[in-house]
């Protein structure tokens, strides 16, 4: 039986059981039972197949320590009964340090105090990855190679994004082959920046390849509003991870909106355009769309519960993360402009639309800027979802959760600097991927020709970044994005 065959059986509905049936409602007919082993089988070698890609990439890496591994000493003080780092930080990069009797700033700059009791060093980042990567630390310690850990946790991203890929497509939404789902899943774990990511280690890397699953968990349990407690845990955990994708909650809210609707009287064609929202609203069930809403809220409220507690037990106010407490070069520009504002756009958009490859007459003749490379540069198929030859109603949805993260990611004070390429896109590249599916459009040799450039390109940043230096820009101010006349 083909996968196709599989998903057929898998949509039809189930006849009744005959008396002679097994009555047991906990043993499942064989052949039921064997249709479901089988459809987890393509996902289970996707993930050991990507799993055994990546850890080849990280090569005599494979058994390192990243030198940032933040989330593993923050597990390593929970295992401990605290919330602050057990000693001083092991480096000087991203960790923020409170003064538990002023309640105020530590002295900039400054990565050693006497009194260990009075400073206080937090980890500011959300503190989902290091519940993931505890177990690891429990058994191996805060040395564990955390690169591989992340490595094997990130391949789970493109193995779930297959099954999210063959859910529209049997539902009739999405692509019509499984070819095609197969080529975007290769696409997306290996012509993407989640390629160079997924091989890093270290805590900004390490947050997205925790994140990119839970997305995908996210988008699966949303469709249809089919699993609304555990979309909403997936969201929550996104939050937990990476907060700005707390606002992907437009999908399921407006998946939710059109499941409940009653089959009422069709929309009639020549209705105006204002009025098609009210007359479509009418038919609406708010009770069970209330409902929906209730379900997928309740574990959201919870994560935002334990952050707040958390937040509250380090530093006194339950919406400070610690990222205020950071003791970086660029705390100036963050206390005068915030942690988000207007005026971080112009520059975010700069990288994430514009920036490309230097190329010079001297060795290594190519450079990279540290800010890293536009989306279109490293993924240029990810031009097909933004113009799709069919739409519907789970289109409009997807595009509703891009728009307000992408968004947010650009008024961040932050590019997403050190990288190769614009890794923010990551809290939501899985919905570009589900758009490009619902597209209608023909996945053919130009989309093929894209892939090898995708790959070869992102092979290049995997390899590369963080290893030979000699192809990235020097510039430690952040103040260069192009290359200098």
């Amino acid at each position: 039986m083909t996968e196709e065959d599989e998903g057929q059986a898998h949509q039809a509905q189930r006849a009744p059981a005959s008396e002679e049936a097994d009555p047991s409602p906990s043993a499942p007919p064989p052949a039921q039972a064997e249709r479901e082993a089988n459809r987890w089988r393509t996902p289970a070698i996707l993930w050991l197949v990507v799993a055994a890609v990546y850890v080849l990439t990280l090569g005599p890496r494979v058994t390192e320590t990243s030198p940032d591994n933040h989330y593993a000493h923050l597990a390593q003080s929970w295992l401990h009964g605290q919330l602050h780092l057990l000693g001083d930080p092991p480096g000087t990069n991203d960790w923020a340090c409170y003064d538990t009797v002023a309640e105020d700033l530590c002295p900039n700059n400054r990565w050693r105090f006497p009194d260990r009791e009075r400073y206080r060093w937090y980890v500011s980042f959300p503190p989902f990855p290091a519940l993931v990567i505890l177990p690891a630390v429990a058994i191996a310690g805060v040395d564990v190679p955390d690169r591989l850990y992340w490595a094997l946790v990130a391949a789970f991203g493109p193995a779930l994004l297959y099954v999210l890929l063959r859910r529209l497509r049997e539902t009739g939404r999405g692509m019509r082959r499984r070819r095609d789902d197969l080529l975007l899943t290769i696409l997306f774990a290996f012509g993407t920046v989640f390629y160079f990511v997924a091989v890093q280690g270290t805590v900004w890397f390490a947050a997205h390849t925790v994140a990119v699953p839970l997305i995908v968990l996210y988008l699966l349990f949303g469709l249809d509003a089919r699993r609304p407690y555990l979309a909403g845990l997936a969201l929550g955990l996104c939050f937990l991870t990476r907060p700005t994708t707390a606002f992907l909650f437009p999908f399921f809210a407006l998946e939710a909106l059109r499941v409940s609707r009653r089959r009422g009287t069709p929309l009639d064609p020549e209705l105006p355009w204002w009025k098609v929202p009210r007359r479509w609203l009418a038919d609406v069930d708010f009770r069970r769309f209330l409902t929906l809403g209730l379900k997928f809220s309740a574990p959201i409220l919870a994560c935002g519960a334990v952050a707040m507690w958390m937040n509250h037990a380090r530093f006194g106010d339950p919406f400070e993360f610690g990222h205020t407490y950071l003791q970086i070069r660029w705390r100036p520009r963050i206390e005068r402009w915030g942690l988000f504002n207007y005026h971080y756009f112009g520059k975010n958009l700069a990288i994430m639309l514009a920036s490309v490859p230097w190329l010079s007459q001297q060795p290594p003749y190519v450079l990279v800027s540290r800010h890293g490379l536009a989306l279109w540069v490293t993924t240029p198929a990810l031009l097909m979802a933004f113009c799709p030859k069919r739409t519907s109603a789970t289109t409009v949805a997807l595009w509703a959760a891009v728009l307000p993260v992408a968004l947010l990611n650009l008024c961040y004070q932050n590019s997403g600097w050190v990288q190769f390429g614009y890794r923010f896109a990551l809290d939501y590249m899985p919905l570009l991927f589900a758009l490009i599916a619902l597209s209608g459009r023909r996945l053919g040799l130009g989309f093929v020709l894209l892939l090898v450039w995708s790959i070869a390109i992102n092979l290049f940043g995997a390899v590369t970044f963080d290893r030979a230096w000699q192809f990235y820009d020097s510039d430690p101010t952040q103040n260069v994005i192009f290359q200098p006349d």
